[in-house]
């Protein structure tokens, strides 16, 4: 195996954790910070659309990290977490304005990232002590 294939594998769990630590900071953040301010509100998109694309980005770089980490050690914890987070975030995302309130879609995702933040770090401890990868 190269060394930028090494390198990649190292790291593609790190980066499949910021970006759902990022979508969690996201909807924690956001209406805090939208709340403060209506000025800025006119500024952050807020659309619907906007979620569902950022949903679909998030999830399809967690199904790509997770479904590579899967296919190297097969352990069903990963692939159950992922599963469980997909669901989550993209029933959020797509399904949100048929829940009660906003807190509730909010909750949702926030539990579909922690879902996925979960599986990469299983993920990531599985490549560092697998003989495999190293």
């Amino acid at each position: 195996m190269s060394e930028i294939q090494e390198l990649w594998i190292e790291n593609i769990d790190r980066v499949g954790i910021v970006a759902s630590a990022a979508c969690f900071v996201h909807c924690i953040a956001a209406p805090v910070l939208l709340s403060l301010s209506s000025v800025s509100s006119h500024f952050v998109p807020s659309d619907e659309n906007t979620h569902r694309f950022l949903a679909v980005l998030v999830v399809s770089l967690g199904a790509i990290v997770l479904g590579l980490g899967y296919r190297r050690h097969k352990r069903r914890l990963v692939l159950g977490l992922l599963g469980l987070g997909m669901t989550f975030v993209c029933s959020a995302a797509y399904f949100g304005d048929r829940l009660p309130s906003h807190a509730c879609e909010v909750a949702i995702t926030l539990l579909g990232s922690c879902c996925m933040i979960f599986a990469h770090h299983k993920n990531h401890t599985f490549c560092r002590n697998c003989k495999r990868c190293t």
